[in-house]
């Protein structure tokens, strides 16, 4: 069991939040609660290569990740993830880093908490395997849920205050996750979001699940919040979050792109810039959202301009969202 830590407000466990209101009862209570942005993004601006997994930053440059934390929460980021997306035993494989997985999942959450001390939730980051389940892949379900197991007690144990599993786009790996994560740390709150593409016949993961499917088999499975993340951006996501508002009375999440990617010249560009996001965002605190933030291309100048728009913790109908 890892040593307790003392803060003002007393003892700090894993889990715990001395200083504030539980996340879930927050959301209960009618409150928007905003996310961070991209991680990936960040630290491209600050080195990350193609091709090179983000969790190397764990590794040798902790200091990083740090000021990335710093720069979300004082932004106004009420959620900070930990750079763990690709933490779990199974993808670190692929990178030939499994042996870095207790480093890599440890030094993710611990870098954050030294950076937002009691300001933030520290979320633990769960991304998919990588690959694909059996029959479609070479994955067995069981491989699977002992990854997400093993990361996500490693995320709770250093001090993780929820756990995200996003990105993800067949609902079964999805189930499995969630599963995991509540067997691995069952007093910690879970938001589980999928991808959507819009086709003609509505929106759907590549894998042909639907928001209704996903909605439902999620809650199921365990996840106290659920919704969408990547893929697409702000205008396009306000759509996704109208269905799942349509499909579920369970608490949402919505993480938009800053739009699809642009090349200009030899670099790729996300174009909806942090004006543009904050303005469209008021409208997901309007109908409901609980957790609003960002992925592929936002940054902290885009989670400051939604928490100017719509003032985290507000409840619908503030004036600042008109």
């Amino acid at each position: 069991m890892p040593p307790m830590r003392s803060t003002a407000c007393g003892p700090w466990r894993p889990g715990s939040r001395p200083d504030v209101q539980p996340l879930l009862d927050r959301i209960r209570k009618g409150e928007t609660i905003l996310g961070d942005g991209a991680w990936g993004t960040m630290l491209m601006a600050r080195g990350l290569q193609p091709g090179v997994p983000p969790e190397t930053f764990n590794l040798s440059q902790p200091r990083v990740l740090e000021d990335i934390a710093r720069e979300y929460v004082a932004s106004g980021a009420q959620i900070v993830t930990s750079n763990t997306f690709g933490g779990s035993l199974l993808r670190l494989r692929q990178h030939g880093m499994e042996g870095a997985v207790d480093a890599v999942n440890r030094v993710g959450v611990e870098a954050v908490r030294r950076a937002v001390g009691d300001r933030a939730y520290v979320a633990g980051d769960v991304g998919p395997s990588g690959g694909m389940l059996k029959p479609y892949g070479d994955i067995d379900a069981s491989e699977w849920t002992a990854s997400v197991e093993r990361q996500v007690g490693l995320l709770a144990g250093a001090g993780a205050d929820l756990i995200t599993i996003e990105t993800m786009t067949d609902v079964n790996e999805a189930v499995l996750a969630v599963r995991a994560a509540r067997a691995a740390a069952p007093s910690l709150p879970i938001v589980a979001t999928m991808t959507f593409d819009r086709t003609r016949r509505g929106f759907y993961t590549v894998m042909g699940v639907s928001i209704a499917q996903a909605a439902r088999e999620l809650t199921d499975a365990g996840a106290d919040v659920v919704g969408s993340n990547c893929g697409n951006g702000i205008e396009v996501m306000i759509e996704i979050a109208r269905e799942f508002r349509a499909q579920t009375t369970a608490p949402i999440a919505i993480q938009s792109n800053a739009g699809l990617p642009e090349r200009r010249g030899t670099a790729l560009v996300y174009p909806e810039d942090p004006g543009y996001t904050a303005h469209r965002a008021a409208l997901l605190a309007d109908m409901g959202v609980s957790i609003i933030g960002g992925c592929c291309g936002t940054t902290p100048a885009h989670i400051r301009a939604i928490a100017d728009r719509i003032g985290p913790g507000h409840p619908p109908g503030d004036p600042r969202r008109t």
